[in-house]
């Protein structure tokens, strides 16, 4: 008898769809997918309006760093 079989190796997962490519990559250095958010509240909350991208931005930079509320050096 010869040692054992090694254990099967994996295949690496698939490569990620552009698009989910895209949106990872913006959450990742914080630039928020507005477009996620508008169809969002157009699927779920079809009785609200959408916020303006920049009324989205402002939010999600406050969100982000504390808006008004934050404490620092600047």
């Amino acid at each position: 008898m010869g040692p054992p079989p090694p254990p099967p190796s994996r295949a690496p997962p698939p490569p990620a769809p552009p698009r989910y490519l895209g949106q990872t990559l913006r959450l990742m250095v914080g630039v928020p997918d507005y477009e996620t958010y508008v169809a969002h509240m157009r699927r779920t909350h079809p009785d609200q309006e959408p916020m303006t991208y920049e009324a989205f931005f402002r939010e999600r930079q406050d969100a982000r760093y504390g808006g008004k509320k934050r404490i620092g050096c600047c």
